[in-house]
């Protein structure tokens, strides 16, 4: 009496569900991996002082200190966090008052590209003014760009990361809602910071200008069904930030500034919008009724020829026994 052998899966189908098995295992080793980069404190300091000992709890990212303490980003919540959690005024080196002797501006701010793929930029002003200051230790400063972001686009960790690792900013990531694939009504707002680095003893300079430009890669959502076909998703100012920090001195004595006021008076940018093309509702039915069929007749054709090639193996066997 014959006896059918067991179906089995053609061996390429079974490849790729392996492969997709170990693709997602190594992408969430890499997320945390990219995540757990932390700054240090030292940790031999006296911590007595309330401020200074919420300095150093501070991580190398000011987003990573907002996110342990709320869970998405608002702006309410991210002013109130600037306003009182961080610690501006702390500088006993340095020039307690930023605005005497750096002026940071933005000059333009651009979206470039076309698709669901563009890139923000930025150029931001740099102004040092002499500084009658002459005995100050030397330090090291950088700039902090923050982007907070709209629900509508996302920024791609590993595309930041290999910017990263090809030396285009001394540091940069991003913070929030990373879910690559969430459509916008069911995706949080995410930030981006960027740290560039402006060179030493920035207080200590004669009266000098540059420019300092920065590019973030961004991709849409998928919006929502909108009667008009698209979306509109609209960017709000940066947040800019500048930390100096003194050579040879612990991490506590560094010094943070909050640039409280875009100035400037060679203003060329508006508000930024992108317009997202989206599915109008009227064509929703339509679109449903070709996406199921579409998908039917796939998975049908899929089971009929893993069972037709599964047969033919069962022939083949069959005859050589």
């Amino acid at each position: 009496m014959e006896t059918q052998r067991p179906l089995r899966l053609p061996n390429s189908l079974f490849v790729g569900l392996v492969l997709v098995f170990f693709s997602g295992i190594g992408f969430c080793i890499h997320s945390s991996a990219v995540s757990s980069e932390v700054g240090s404190c030292d940790p031999n300091y006296d911590d007595s002082d309330s401020k200074i000992s919420a300095f150093c709890s501070f991580k190398k990212y000011i987003m990573q200190s907002y996110y342990e303490k709320y869970e998405n980003l608002l702006d309410s919540d991210f002013q109130d966090f600037i306003g009182q959690e961080l610690p501006f005024g702390m500088c006993e080196v340095l020039p307690h008052d930023l605005s005497l002797v750096v002026k940071l501006s933005i000059l333009h701010r651009n979206l470039i590209g076309h698709g669901s793929h563009r890139h923000l930029t930025s150029s931001i002003r740099v102004n040092i003014k002499p500084e009658s200051i002459s005995e100050l230790p030397t330090h090291h400063c950088k700039v902090i760009i923050i982007e907070r972001l709209p629900s509508g686009v996302f920024a791609d960790p590993f595309e930041l990361q290999h910017l990263l690792q090809r030396g285009v900013y001394s540091n940069i990531a991003v913070f929030g809602d990373t879910n690559l694939e969430s459509p916008s009504f069911l995706s949080n707002r995410s930030a981006v910071e960027v740290h560039m680095d402006i060179g030493r003893n920035l207080f200590l300079r004669h009266a000098e200008e540059f420019n300092i430009n920065v590019e973030i890669p961004l991709h849409a959502r998928y919006p929502p069904l909108d009667e008009n076909g698209y979306s509109e998703v609209k960017f709000g100012v940066p947040d800019l930030f500048m930390r100096c920090s003194v050579e040879g001195k612990s991490h506590d004595e560094s010094c943070l500034y909050k640039v409280s006021e875009i100035t400037g008076s060679k203003l060329t940018y508006g508000t930024v919008v992108w317009k997202i093309p989206s599915g109008m509702k009227v064509h929703a039915g339509i679109v449903s009724i070709f996406t199921f069929v579409a998908a039917l007749f796939s998975a049908i054709l899929i089971a009929a020829t893993s069972i037709f090639y599964s047969d033919i193996n069962s022939s083949k066997h069959l005859k050589e026994s």
